[in-house]
């Protein structure tokens, strides 16, 4: 298998997307995740840019990574000072790293009309600052910014920076696709030509402005690069960048080459789940390889089929990735659907069984209701738990009242829960503060909770959906809430209907919570075997 360099960027380019924000502890933990990987380099930040980036290269010295290079990013020297006087590039070197990206222009428009410099004072750049760089004993990357669109739009120009770059010592031109404009033909032609003319490693770092990025990259390996750039997955400035949980089963499992060792291959589902939530974003759920619907299916066809033979609906084993196979419960779905999420309660029941009988007729009795299981499996195993009789209630609500109102100041708490429940004969009074009655609510029934299960306290709610089922019968409408639970390991849906939101919340809300404390019964019984 050929080697295929993976160079991190979501703790430089993630960070620059809409809504994110790093701290130093987020970002620690993001690059030990890249590390249990098996990621060759993460691009951590500018250390000349803010107080936050220096202190993360700080304390990223005591940590003892297995598999990851640390790499620091800033830009060529300035216009008219040599490196050594040029205070982002000492900074570079002040991070105490053995590596570090600098980009330079390479399209001769930015050099003349954003960057206000000559072309070749532009050259001197990108070579004196390699060249220092170099001198110092580092490993340097060139991020060629603009690559692709400097090339298309004064080729010689752009090969020209690129020689500087090899003159000055570079380890890796890396060639990027900025803007995101660039389609994978032209990708694979001009990278193409630059494997052909440099003897050094050639890189791709694309953006996803025009939805290319994963297939840029994978036409730029095609081309001879051997150095990939991206976030782990895909989140970055704009339209993102290059989703390196695509690309690199893309290039390792499909295209046989070696991007991170072969048996950490099985772990990309979890890291790429754990970046999203220490990101706090959402992980797309279609996300291919890693999103819970990646190897979903609901057609009672498909279903068939994939049972008889997994590769007549699936492209790779779900297992390789470190996903799983999901069979959609709904009322189209089939008898084999439904026997695949009971035989995972009750592995005795059969096809033909009562049971699945039953339990067939109680899912089409909720769905005619409003119910929706298919994108909810966490609320219908305790369907099939109550049906098959193995279902006892945790907790018993013996009553709850909400507190809403309308704050002068848009950013405070606007509702309050208090509750009472009883466990085991025990009873439990508490109240919370929330922005809402639901979030409230929320608070107030884990926070009681938790004084009997405290490993409730790694629960919280990741996704709170609405949706109205009637219109026409306007404040009397039933609406189904769906309610996505996450422990930080694990994610789960649960669905409530009702006329009364609160009511269908609330249990959405109790149906997430006892399917988390029943998962986690089973997790130490099977500890015990």
């Amino acid at each position: 298998m050929e080697k295929v360099t993976i160079f991190d960027s979501t703790l430089r380019d993630g960070a620059q997307a809409e809504g994110v924000s790093f701290s130093v502890e987020d970002k620690i933990k993001i690059v030990k995740a890249i590390d249990e990987l098996g990621i060759g380099y993460v691009e951590a930040g500018n250390p000349g840019s803010n107080p936050k980036d220096l202190e993360f290269f700080e304390r990223i010295k005591s940590i003892e990574l297995k598999n990851t290079k640390i790499a620091a990013f800033g830009s060529t020297r300035r216009r008219g000072i040599s490196p050594s006087e040029d205070g982002n590039v000492q900074a570079l070197l002040g991070a105490g790293v053995g590596t570090v990206s600098i980009f330079g222009k390479s399209w001769d428009f930015h050099v003349t009309d954003i960057i206000n410099a000559t072309l070749q004072e532009n050259i001197e750049m990108i070579y004196d600052t390699i060249l220092y760089l170099k001198e110092q004993g580092k490993e340097v990357v060139f991020d060629a910014e603009h690559f692709y669109d400097g090339y298309k739009n004064n080729a010689e120009y752009a090969l020209k920076t690129l020689d500087a770059a090899v003159q000055a010592g570079a380890d890796c031109l890396c060639l990027c696709d900025t803007n995101g404009g660039t389609f994978p033909d032209e990708i694979y032609e001009i990278t193409k030509i630059v494997t052909d003319k440099f003897d050094v490693t050639v890189g791709v770092h694309a953006h996803n402005d025009c939805g290319f990025a994963v297939a840029n990259t994978v036409m730029a390996v095609k081309a001879g690069a051997r150095h990939v750039q991206g976030t782990m997955t895909g989140f970055g400035e704009r339209c993102g960048n290059t989703n390196l949980s695509t690309v690199i089963p893309d290039l390792q499992v499909k295209l046989n080459y070696k991007c991170i060792p072969d048996e950490n291959m099985i772990k990309l589902t979890h890291i790429a789940r754990e970046v999203s939530e220490i990101a706090n974003l959402k992980l797309n759920d279609r996300e291919p390889f890693v999103g819970k619907t990646a190897f979903a299916h609901k057609g009672g066809m498909h279903v068939d089929g994939v049972c008889k033979n997994p590769k007549s609906f699936e492209h790779i084993d779900p297992t390789l990735v470190g996903n799983e196979r999901k069979f959609l419960t709904s009322e189209v779905a089939g008898r084999t659907t439904i026997l695949s999420m009971i035989q995972k309660i009750a592995p005795n029941i059969e096809k033909n069984s009562p049971e699945t009988t039953k339990i067939i007729d109680r899912l089409k009795e909720l769905e005619y209701e409003g119910y929706q299981f298919e994108g909810a499996e966490g609320g219908f195993e305790l369907v099939i738990r109550k049906e098959l009789g193995k279902y006892k209630p945790f907790f018993e609500l013996e009553t709850f009242k909400i507190i809403g109102e309308h704050p002068a100041v848009t950013d405070t708490q606007t509702a309050a829960a208090m509750i009472k429940v009883c466990v085991d004969g025990k009873t439990e009074i508490t109240a919370a503060e929330g922005e809402g009655p639901v979030n409230a609510l929320d608070k107030a029934l884990r926070k009681a909770l938790e004084v009997f299960y405290p490993n409730l306290s790694e629960v919280h709610l990741t996704d709170y959906k609405v949706r109205v089922l009637d219109s026409n019968s306007a404040t009397a409408s039933k609406v189904r809430v769906l309610i996505e639970s996450s422990d930080g390991n694990d994610s789960w849906t649960t669905v409530g209907v009702s006329q009364d939101i609160i009511e269908a919340s609330w249990t959405a809300l109790v149906d997430s919570i006892e399917y988390k404390l029943i998962k986690d019964i089973e997790k130490k019984f099977k500890q015990f075997l």
